[in-house]
């Protein structure tokens, strides 16, 4: 394996065959939401609801920041060229060694998964406007494939990049043909919405995870189911398998992971990964003897299957948002569940989604220097006080600054709003 854990800063070195244990990548503002590997093996990729793309080697972060919403898929094109995608529609080709990038095109919708061609030269994405986008990386192609009736979650192509698989909230699994873009044939239709692809149509297997926790085995070819890995645990949220194609890993919105053994089709460890929420993200090391994970914590988790798993790294720490309402006056409870996991009470916005609220009030908005701000809110000319606030919070920052990154937040009871704003002054004093 090519990671050596060193010392409490998680520092990743290149090795050779030394084992790994547990370790984390510490560094993000809000929950990791994807997880890629390097085709060397030697940097690890993490997406994040903060808005940005992390590259980790020898212990450091690369920040890879542009996209104006949370990064949900990500995935290596080679070692110097990165995909990702997200909740601001758009699908990204990054320049590592650079740190910049090219936009190939936008969706109507939030993008949920991206899938590399073998060859390296298209790119689909899966969309929740029920389109799945094909595109080559030169950016001199672009083919929406339609035909799924609601949001699409998963894309995989077969082996030879001849047939693109797509599962979608609609409950089925289609087959599309790669040189007309039109659909071959419907797999699968399962009746709840499928979250997770796998495929391995060499070995005639595509694994798929759903809404109402199944995970399952079927036949590529003829849809036929080969083994059935379903537990008492919903919705299914994240696939990975791993380089030798020999074993599968299955998370959760539990915050378990089932590690399935392809050649035997046996499970071989499940464990909860994550003490509070789902499991969103993950991806296998190189050499398949740690698998990473990604949650609600803005870490990454790396769990060496060979050994026995010990939890003592898990952040035990609860999250500001999910602290009990009874706990909080309405107010501070306003704040936590609409503003917490994107904005911070102290001074500095880290790598939040948005910038610090601390000294909120009288500051002319788009003005912490800190912060990536959209061109909306830099040349904006409105000032944060008790009016703009609460103006912000009834009609919803889509509307109020339309143009803003700000997901769309609404408080529809003046009151509620009125006790976020007492909240506020008080919190983020100077």
């Amino acid at each position: 394996m090519r990671y050596l854990l060193a010392a409490a800063l998680c520092l990743i070195l290149p090795t050779s065959g030394l084992a790994v244990p547990f370790f984390t990548l510490k560094g993000h503002g809000g929950p990791v939401m994807g997880i890629a590997v390097s085709p060397s093996g030697d940097q690890i990729a993490t997406a994040s609801f903060d808005y940005s793309a992390g590259i980790w080697r020898d212990g450091k972060p690369k920040w890879l920041d542009g996209h104006r919403a949370a990064i949900k898929a990500i995935s290596f094109i080679d070692d110097n060229r990165l995909i990702t995608a997200g909740d601001d529609f758009s699908i990204r080709v990054w320049d590592i060694s650079a740190g910049t990038h090219t936009t190939l095109g936008t969706h109507q919708g939030k993008v949920n998964h991206v899938a590399i061609a073998p060859d390296r030269s298209r790119i689909a994405s899966a969309s929740w406007d029920g389109t799945i986008g094909l595109w080559s990386v030169d950016g001199t192609e672009k083919l929406s494939l339609k035909g799924h009736t609601a949001g699409v979650n998963a894309v995989a192509f077969s082996d030879d990049g001849a047939s693109l698989y797509s599962s979608s909230a609609d409950g089925t699994i289609r087959i599309w043909d790669m040189k007309t873009g039109e659909q071959k044939r419907l797999l699968k239709r399962h009746g709840f919405g499928v979250n997770t692809l796998l495929l391995n149509d060499k070995a005639g297997w595509l694994a798929y995870g759903a809404v109402d926790g199944v995970t399952r085995i079927i036949d590529p070819v003829t849809g036929k189911q080969k083994a059935d890995f379903t537990l008492e645990r919903r919705p299914i949220l994240a696939m990975a398998v791993d380089r030798q194609m020999t074993r599968i890993a299955v998370g959760d919105g539990e915050g378990y992971i089932m590690v399935i053994n392809v050649k035997r089709w046996e499970i071989i460890k499940d464990f909860r990964a994550a003490l509070r929420g789902p499991v969103w993200a993950l991806a296998f090391s190189d050499d398949g003897e740690n698998i990473h994970s990604g949650g609600l914590d803005s870490a990454l988790y790396s769990w060496p299957l060979n050994e026995k798993i010990n939890k003592d790294g898990l952040n035990t720490e609860e999250r500001s948002f999910q602290r009990a309402p009874e706990t909080m006056s309405n107010g501070e409870r306003q704040f936590q569940r609409k503003c917490s996991i994107c904005h911070s009470l102290t001074p500095g916005s880290a790598r939040r989604a948005g910038p610090t609220l601390h000294g909120v009030f009288g500051r002319a908005a788009g003005a912490v220097p800190d912060y990536p701000y959209s061109a909306t809110l830099e040349k904006s000319d409105i000032i944060w006080s008790d009016k703009t606030i609460d103006g912000l919070f009834d009609l919803g920052p889509d509307h109020y600054i339309p143009g803003t990154k700000m997901p769309m937040q609404v408080i529809a009871r003046p009151q509620d709003r009125k006790d976020l704003i007492n909240f506020l002054r008080e919190a983020t004093k100077q």
